[in-house]
């Protein structure tokens, strides 16, 4: 929504991975670097491991965009917490073989023959698995018996596992150290440093801009660099947020006090609790109540109105002053505010909906599917139409109110 104004030709901070926005700091040239040598090489077992955000999925997917796809078979698995029979059905079936008994056993004989028939066509077979801490330790044990399917001199499948630092830890236990001796290539991927962080908000930009009018000022970036803690899913997220506040602000520039601000925000610093909301509406009353009494019999003096908050000075209020809006609507007031009149105006009865107040750390998607038992992208529009407010899905206000309409059958 902010393109234009901005001169940008698409979002610069999408947390979901884009490899076209890939920056490579030195821990992500590493983990590039070990996938690729891993595969060419045929060594077998590669190990990726990094905190949460620091762009593992980004690096696998900006491997996958690089391959010759008619030279490597690459399959992908991405949800990890499956059984060792559906990894191989998994694996045949994207190879485009059919596997042709339900025994585990059977099943890696069959995928022998079919890997043969690769080798011998030229062709690398790569197995990735993302989120790789999430696999049942009965499945990581038996992945070892996928190593052993080999030639005299090559691997005939390379198996890239890439997860948290647990993974790192979950690979210590006793049942798993065959496994883990066979890995023969690990890179932990670090946060990036004050210095990189700059870097990659710079990088993301210089790919995004139709024009070089750079929004974000040196101070907010430095802020940004520092809270971030390296994280590039959370650089994002700030950058992100602090684009929509300076567009509704009519502002081209982000600047130091908007990035303090979102940051702020995203760390909890700023929301309203219910009590607090309650609160202020009742002084609310009071003070229009007050201000009515004094107009109808003739008196006119001005209201003063104490902080709820002890912590931020009393702020004197004229009844006949007006009020300018400086920043956008908290999330959580649109949230009420529009889905109140939208509500209004429905045809949807009070058992066709549920009201759910958003927790710390939810996204769109999660409430959903909380919601409807199951994740559906028409769901996700559906969901979004109802409350227009949402501006961000991976990024939901703790305390914002979201409406769910009844489901189409």
């Amino acid at each position: 929504m902010y393109l234009d104004f901005f001169n940008l030709k698409r979002e610069p901070f999408n947390i979901t991975p884009d490899p076209d926005l890939l920056y490579l700091g030195p821990g992500h040239k590493e983990a590039l670097a070990a996938i690729i040598s891993g595969v060419i090489r045929r060594k077998g077992f590669v190990e990726i491991t990094g905190e949460v955000g620091v762009g593992k999925t980004t690096i696998i997917r900006s491997f996958l965009s690089r391959i010759d796809k008619q030279n490597v078979r690459a399959i992908y698995i991405f949800n990890s917490n499956i059984s060792f029979k559906a990894l191989l059905r998994t694996i045949c079936q994207n190879i485009g073989h059919i596997p042709q008994s339900d025994d585990a056993s059977e099943m890696v004989n069959q995928l022998h023959m079919i890997l043969i028939d690769e080798y011998k066509a030229g062709r690398n077979v790569v197995l990735i698995i993302d989120e790789a801490h999430n696999m049942p330790v009965e499945t990581l044990e038996n992945l070892r018996m996928l190593s052993n399917l080999e030639t005299s001199t090559d691997k005939l499948i390379q198996i890239v596992l890439s997860g948290q630092p647990e993974f790192s830890e979950k690979l210590n236990v006793y049942t798993l150290r065959q496994l883990k001796q066979r890995i023969a290539i690990r890179v932990k991927i670090l946060p990036l440093s004050r210095k990189e962080s700059l870097e990659y908000i710079k990088h993301r930009l210089k790919k995004s801009l139709i024009k070089d009018t750079h929004p974000f000022t040196s101070g907010a970036m430095n802020i940004i660099a520092r809270k971030s803690y390296g994280i590039p899913r959370i650089i994002n997220i700030y950058c992100d947020n602090c684009l929509v506040t300076s567009f509704g602000n009519q502002q081209k520039n982000v600047t130091s006090k908007v990035a303090r601000e979102i940051i702020a925000e995203q760390e909890g610093g700023r929301q309203v609790g219910q009590g607090w909301a309650i609160a202020f509406v009742t002084a609310l009353v009071v003070v229009a109540a007050a201000g009515l009494f004094y107009l109808k019999n003739g008196l006119s003096f001005p209201v003063q109105v104490s902080s709820i908050n002890d912590n931020k000075p009393d702020v004197p209020v004229s009844v006949a002053s007006s009020v300018k809006t400086v920043r956008p609507e908290p999330a959580e007031a649109a949230a009420k505010r529009i889905g109140k009149a939208d509500l209004e105006g429905s045809s949807l009865n009070g058992d066709s909906q549920v009201k759910k107040v958003a927790r710390r750390g939810d996204t769109l998607a999660k409430l959903v599917t909380e919601t409807y038992g199951s994740f559906d992208p028409k769901l996700l529009e559906l969901v979004k139409q109802r409350n227009p407010w949402i501006s961000n899905i991976d990024v939901i206000q703790e305390g914002a109110i979201i409406y769910f309409p009844a489901r189409d059958r």
